[in-house]
């Protein structure tokens, strides 16, 4: 029980810690200054959405998304919500491909070199196998948490653990139901492909609650540390650099590595997920398709990584507002005594 739960945790985190959150530019479009409270209600939030979605998924003994969706949402918008999975995954990969040209960035290449680069990656990976990301993901998403805490707590030392916490000053909570609502479509589709691998209720407590604690914590001081240097965050596509300026170089070099490798990561399995969805529409080589795909996306990181989140992921947090009432609302319409 414990085991598979532990699995299913990390499974959770490495679904929510993207690039996008990785680099710090997901969590300070969302929270800053006065988002003490806001912290702890996404904290609760998710890990009760996570709570239901996976006890849908046991108890359904589901294979992927679309059978959960219909149970949420109803056969209509659930039509309506798996073009929004698809257009999530296609987004998402363009903001990765972004991404990756803004993190060579900080070693002079030219922003459309990185994004290249990153591309021709994505594309080399499906002229062989798939199953690498998955076994990747799972190495990689352990060791960018614990070198993302240890930078944040050797930066907190330095500043002399300026982290305050006034309930008197905490305007920006309504955005915990942004912020959670943004990751509830991704969550969904992964959770519900694990229905039946889980063999106990046990699983979804640990999971649940473990990914929940350890997401909400590290948000907390990841947030509490970009507030210190806000000032400097305008000049860096990539939030994390504003805080890594203050380290030797050769953290730096190991830090952009990591992040460029969950971003490589999440733009893999962004294409994955498309050309699995596409399969029954397009045949042809993996490998084609997602050249393809790339050419199609690459025009539009031009807009840049920062400016595509500012635009996209407020977006989609507003929009998944309503799949988010639903699963919430879920355990209450269909509790036994009604």
């Amino acid at each position: 029980m414990w085991a598979n739960g532990l699995k299913w945790m990390f499974l959770i985190i490495g679904t929510m810690i993207g690039a996008g959150y990785a680099s710090g530019r997901e969590l300070w479009e969302f929270f800053g200054a006065e988002s003490g409270l806001a912290i702890i209600l996404f904290t609760i939030l998710f890990t009760i959405c996570c709570m239901v979605i996976m006890t849908i998924s046991y108890t359904h003994k589901s294979r992927h998304y679309l059978p959960i969706l219909q149970l949420l949402m109803g056969k209509q918008l659930t039509k309506l919500y798996d073009f929004m999975i698809m257009l999530y995954l296609f987004s998402t990969t363009v903001i990765m491909l972004a991404g990756g040209g803004a993190t060579l960035e900080v070693f002079q290449f030219p922003y459309w070199v990185g994004t290249v680069i990153l591309g021709g990656f994505v594309i080399l990976l499906f002229v062989w196998d798939t199953k690498g990301v998955t076994a990747m993901n799972a190495i990689l998403i352990p060791i960018l948490i614990f070198c993302l805490v240890g930078v944040l707590i050797a930066f907190q030392s330095l500043q002399g653990f300026p982290i305050r916490l006034s309930f008197a000053e905490q305007s920006n909570w309504p955005s915990a139901l942004t912020f959670t609502a943004l990751n509830i479509l991704p969550l969904v589709a992964v959770l519900a492909a694990i229905g039946d691998e889980m063999k106990h209720k046990g699983e979804i407590w640990i999971a649940s609650i473990g990914s929940g604690i350890i997401l909400g914590s590290v948000s907390f001081l990841y947030n509490e540390s970009l507030l210190q240097v806000a000032g400097d965050i305008m000049l860096y596509e990539i939030p994390l650099f504003a805080i890594l300026k203050h380290y030797p170089y050769y953290m730096v070099l190991i830090m952009t590595l990591l992040l460029w490798m969950a971003i490589y990561t999440t733009a893999a399995a962004g294409v994955f997920g498309l050309l699995s969805r596409m399969k029954d529409w397009i045949k042809g080589p993996a490998w084609l398709l997602a050249l393809l795909l790339i050419a199609i996306m690459s025009p539009l990181t031009t807009f840049g990584f920062s400016n595509l989140i500012a635009i996209l992921y407020p977006l989609y947090g507003v929009l998944n507002l309503y799949v988010f009432a639903a699963i919430l609302l879920y355990p209450i319409f269909h509790h036994r005594s009604l």
